[in-house]
Parts: C-alpha cells; sequence; structure tokens
C-alpha cells in the first residue's frame, strides 16, 4: 500500500478518483516547538530588513525626496483660483446687496453687529492706522474668513455620501475659497508674528464661529452664503481702506515694500511686485467670494454651481 496522500512530499499530486489534490509537507512536532520557542524568546533581531525586501526597494523607489532647501515655497501647490490682471485688481468697486426676505435681513445685521463690534474691541478705528493694526486685523479676519468654506464643503461632502447622491459641483469652489483666505493669512504672517495672546484670541474664537457656522448651515445654506457674502461685501470695505492708507496715508511705505515670496508665487505677481500689488489682488479676492456667495445663496442645493474650477 502506498503512502496516504497527506504525507506526501511538497506540492506533489495525489490522485482520488480521478481527482488531483496539491498539498505542503506538514512540519514535524520538532519544527513546529522550535518555531514556538523562537517567536516567545522575543528575537526581533532576526526580522529581516525591509529595505532588503524587493517590494519594499520597489515602494521607497518611487516616493520623491526633497530636502529643506528644495521645499516649494508657500502657495506653490494650491488648488486652481483666479488670477487677476492689472485691469481687475483696479476696477473693483465697493457694491451692495440690498437684502430680500427675512433670511437676507437677518445675515446683512449679522454682519453688521459682528464688524461694529470688532471694530470698537480691537479699536482699529482710534488713533492712526499704522502698519501694526493693519497686519494684526488682516490676520485675524482671515482666520475667521477660511472657516465658512471649509465648513460648507465638508457639509456638503457628507452629504452627498450620507445620501448618496452627487454634489453638483459646489465642493471644489468651497473648498478653493477656503484655501484663499488662508493664503490671505500665510501672507500677512510673513510682515509679523502675532503674540501668545492673539494666538489664544483666534483659538477662542475660531472654535466658537465653527461652531455657530456648522450648525447655521445644517439649519440654512443659504443664510450662511448670503451671510459670508455680506461678509465679502465688509471685507472688500476694509481693503479698499488699505489702499487708500497706502496712497494718501500712514501705509505709503508699501508702495515700495517688496512682497512677500509666497505671495508672488500665490498671485503669480511680477517678481518685482511690492505690498500695493498684494492688497490689491486680495482684495479682488474678496470681491469676487462676495459675488460667488451671493450667487449660491440664491440657488437652490440642488442646482449646478456655475463656477468651474479656477473661476
Amino acid at each position: 500500500m502506498g503512502k496516504p496522500f497527506w504525507v506526501t512530499n511538497m506540492y506533489s499530486a495525489s490522485s482520488i478518483q480521478g481527482v488531483y489534490v496539491q498539498v505542503r509537507n506538514l512540519g514535524t512536532k520538532d519544527e513546529v516547538d522550535e518555531n514556538v520557542k523562537k517567536f516567545r524568546s522575543g528575537n526581533y533581531e532576526t526580522i529581516p530588513d525591509p529595505q532588503r525586501l524587493q517590494h519594499f526597494k520597489k515602494s521607497q523607489e518611487n516616493i520623491p525626496t526633497t530636502s529643506k532647501d528644495e521645499t516649494p515655497p508657500i502657495g506653490a501647490n494650491a488648488l486652481p483660483h483666479p488670477i487677476w490682471s492689472e485691469e481687475e485688481v483696479h476696477n473693483v468697486e465697493v457694491t451692495h446687496k440690498p437684502p430680500e426676505g427675512k433670511v437676507d435681513k437677518m445675515a446683512y445685521y449679522t454682519v453688521k453687529l459682528m464688524r461694529g463690534s470688532f471694530d470698537i474691541l480691537s479699536g482699529f478705528n482710534r488713533g492712526e492706522r499704522n502698519e501694526r493694526k493693519w497686519v494684526l486685523r488682516i490676520c485675524f479676519l482671515e482666520t475667521v474668513a477660511g472657516v465658512p468654506g471649509m465648513v460648507a464643503a465638508m457639509l456638503r461632502h457628507l452629504s452627498s455620501l450620507r445620501r448618496m447622491q452627487r454634489d453638483y459641483g459646489w465642493i471644489h469652489t468651497l473648498l478653493e475659497e477656503a484655501e484663499n483666505e488662508r493664503m490671505h493669512l500665510m501672507t500677512a504672517l510673513q510682515l509679523r508674528k502675532p503674540t501668545k495672546i492673539f494666538r489664544l484670541g483666534v483659538v477662542v474664537s475660531q472654535g466658537a464661529f465653527v461652531t455657530m457656522f456648522s450648525l447655521a448651515y445644517l439649519i440654512s445654506p443659504r443664510f450662511c452664503h448670503r451671510f459670508v457674502g455680506y461678509l465679502e461685501e465688509e471685507a472688500v470695505i476694509t481693503y479698499t481702506k488699505c489702499v487708500q492708507d497706502i496712497h494718501n496715508g500712514s501705509m505709503e511705505h508699501w508702495k515700495t515694500q517688496p512682497a512677500p515670496e509666497s505671495a508672488i508665487t500665490y498671485w503669480k505677481l511680477p517678481d518685482d511686485a511690492k505690498m500695493l500689488d498684494v492688497i490689491l489682488a486680495i482684495r479682488a479676492d474678496e470681491a469676487h467670494h462676495r459675488v460667488v456667495n451671493h450667487t449660491l445663496a440664491s440657488l437652490k442645493e440642488d442646482d449646478y454651481n456655475p463656477y468651474k474650477p479656477g473661476e
């Protein structure tokens, strides 16, 4: 009688009623005990070096290496966004969309209340508007302005996943807006580093604003987009005052002060661009967000977003 099929050599073929079966050679009891002993001893020095394994080598070869000296400047890997011409940045005007209905009026007066309260608490209108005041104001406002786009994009993203329906193209516009506002902050930080007290105020304000805006967006996206539209109207007013101070006030040195490298990269400004050029580009961004959010506020949630990436 031949050997049973379960003790045949490794990968040998045995015939059982015409069916060929391939089986592995089973380890002996001594071999099993030896392996268990090695495992329990915790001798991890015998583990092979991942760099010597072929599949690790292959994956490592595909990972680009970048030194600190080669790190791209801030804004180099940004989402598609509008690049403004000289004519466009100089033709920005202060405009206002009259509120229509209770939701619009509620959004408008909420913005007015926030603007008035912040002006009083920050002392912005008291005394001379110097560089310190301007940079701190820009830093604080942009930490708030970068919240709505991100929160709205996240909530629409989650809604799309939850309902298993398309988003109608809103998410990319909202994310671009959030990043754009963050780039305004990154640019201002090249001029002055905020104190720890200022940073603490930002943390507290951001926590409160994120919570309130998230709840408001779940209840009424129209209110939130109208709110942002009016908020951007105020931003255009603010940056217009900054431009006026640069031309005729205490900020005239920004006519000749070189623009940060991050701003030149992000807005594709000339290499010899000045801070005035940066402020004009930021004001154009805010005017664009003003139009976009007023448009989105007037659309239904399942209407297609008319703005393509980068528009």
